[in-house]
Parts: structure tokens; sequence; C-alpha cells
């Protein structure tokens, strides 16, 4: 056994069946959760397969299952601010399961995304999940009739498929009502693009808590932004805001570099809280941002095991999934956890 080990550098199903004493065929039959035996058996080899090392070989298996184990992820988000956590998530929940997993990012290019997906299916991929910047803009790249299961994960899908993404309302209610637990009255919204669906849904949150005492403040995704709202904020006659609620985290921090510059403190006077949860950013402003997070990651592992589920043969209901957000309490907005 020492012999052959020795000559392909790995341990093989004979190897296993040998130290746990059982046929080659009931080895086989116990790593793969297949035929009938004791359950004493079954744990007993795959004890077995764990103190040698032994890993099944990734074509074998295929060839028995009639799968290759490989994900394909397509992306426009090249910068990888969305598609990363996403990614992550996705691994997570599939290296369990021996699945790989391919990330390819095609921009905004149709061309590109058509030769992408054209190699993943030459590489007979067991499903594809595709993810982007926004959730309400498909990937430039048709992804409808393929022959492997196609999950969207952070970007628009096709009629009829299974769709992830975050619950935009409920996070900003979370923001909101966080602050107006703090004891904040005059909370003002400055937020991206209206053209955004998930910028609207922030702004329907925010309005539906906060009223209509002041208007909503549509910009860009960008620091500039949030330096020109507060000058516009800051210019207006009459009582200032005691709470800025932002729709990015870029904005947010521009919006407490602002306002220090105009000698507000914050939080004392504003509380700043922001959306994304953007650690890069997030953790790096002072005071340290309190922000909502999507919790990509768990979008992703749940793409990541449903896409599994179809490329196993079983049965998902389409349809729009939204998953609940979470406020990361820091200091920019006065509060703790505990209230």
């Amino acid at each position: 056994m020492e012999n052959q080990r020795a000559k392909s550098g790995r341990a093989t199903i004979h190897d296993v069946a040998a130290v746990a004493g059982v046929s080659i065929s009931t080895a086989s039959k116990a790593l793969n959760n297949t035929g009938r035996m004791g359950d004493e058996t079954r744990e007993r080899v795959k004890r077995a397969a764990a103190e040698i090392g032994f890993r099944p070989n990734a074509l074998a298996k295929g060839l028995l299952s009639n799968r290759t184990f490989t994900i394909g992820l397509l992306t426009n988000d090249t910068y990888g601010r969305f598609t990363l956590p996403v990614m992550a998530g996705i691994t997570e929940a599939l290296v369990d399961h021996g699945v790989s997993v391919f990330l390819c990012t095609i921009e905004d290019d149709p061309a590109l995304g058509k030769v992408h997906v054209d190699a993943l299916l030459d590489k007979h991929v067991d499903g594809i999940i595709a993810s982007g910047k926004r959730i309400d803009r498909r990937l430039p790249v048709d992804l409808s009739n393929l022959p492997v299961p196609v999950i969207y994960a952070f970007t628009e899908g096709a009629p009829g498929s299974v769709t992830f993404c975050a619950d935009d309302y409920q996070g900003a209610a979370l923001a909101v009502e966080w602050l107006q637990g703090l004891g904040r009255s005059r909370i003002a919204h400055v937020t991206g693009p209206e053209s955004f669906v998930s910028v609207r849904e922030r702004a329907k949150a925010y309005r539906d808590l906060a009223g209509d005492g002041l208007p909503v403040m549509y910009g860009t995704w960008s620091e500039a932004w949030g330096h020109r709202a507060v000058a516009q904020l800051w210019s207006v006659a009459g009582a200032k805001p005691d709470a800025i609620f932002c729709g990015n985290d870029q904005i947010a921090r521009a919006v407490v570099d602002a306002l220090r510059e105009r000698g507000v403190r914050v939080p004392e006077d504003v509380s700043v809280v922001g959306f994304d949860n953007w650690e890069i950013v997030a953790a790096q402003t002072r005071p340290p941002l309190t922000t909502v997070d999507m919790n990509l990651k768990a979008l992703g592992r749940e793409a990541g095991l449903t896409v599994l589920a179809l490329a196993e043969g079983r049965s998902v209901d389409p349809g729009i999934r939204t998953l609940p957000c979470e406020l990361i309490v820091r200091q920019s907005c006065g509060g703790s956890p505990d209230r």
C-alpha cells in the first residue's frame, strides 16, 4: 500500500479500503453515501479516508455524476465592490461540496460577455451565477436558454429566474429608526441618482418614517456630492439637521468631513449614518461610520446553494428573494448597540 501511495503521490480508494478493512466497493459506496451498510461501517471508512488524507478524484467523480463540480461567476463589477463579497459567500457555500468557482469579468462589453459564456459552457460548468453593480440592470450578455442553471445575485434577472438582492427598504428603515431612537428629529437624506431603484426604495423608507420635513437630496455616488450637499444644507436659513442618513459610505465620509470643516461635531451635534458597510471607507472615517450592511456575503451563500440545488436536479421556485440588511453601529451616530 505504501509503495502504491508513493507512486501516485496521493492516497487512493484502495488505501482507504485497506485501512478500514472493507472492500473497495464498500469504501466507494461509503464515501459517496450510497449503498446499504451499517452506520458504523460508513463512519469507519470516512475516518480512514480522513486519517490518510484521501481526496476523491474530481474527474472520476464527475464521470460518475455527469457533473464537473465547477460554477461560473459572471460580473461587470470590475472594481469588485459588490462582487467580491458575493463571491466570498458563494465560495464559502460551495467549498464543502467540492465545487470550484470561475470568476469572469465582462465589464460592459457584450462581445466579451459572450466569449466568457461560451468558454464556461465549453468547460461544462454545472451552473452560472450572474452578479453586477446594481439590482436594476442586466448584464450585457444573453443568459436565457442556456443548457445550465443560471442564478442572479445583485443584478436584474431574466423572467422566471431566481434572483437574490438586498432589502433596501428594510435597510434604510433600520437607519432612520435608529436615528429616531437616539432622539434625532430633523433627519436629512443625502443619496445617489434617483434613476437607481435602490435609491428610490431607500428614499421611500426615509419618507415613510421621517416625513416630508426635509427634501430628499439626490446626487451622484461621490464624495464631492457629499461636500456639496452639506454646503447646500448649511446655506439655508433656519434650523439645521441633527442627523444625516446617506445613500452610501462614500457620501457619508464626505458629509462627516464637510461638517467637521464647519465646526459641526459628529456625533454630538449631527449623527451620520451611511449605507453599504464598505469597510475600507466606514472603518477609516473619523469618527468611524455607522452604516447599513447589505449582507452580500450571505446573499452569495444563498445564491451558491441555490445553483448547487439546481445542478443536482432539485426543484427551486423562481422569483426575487430579498435578504435583510443589518445596521453596523459605530461612533458616527453617538449610539451603541445597547442604546
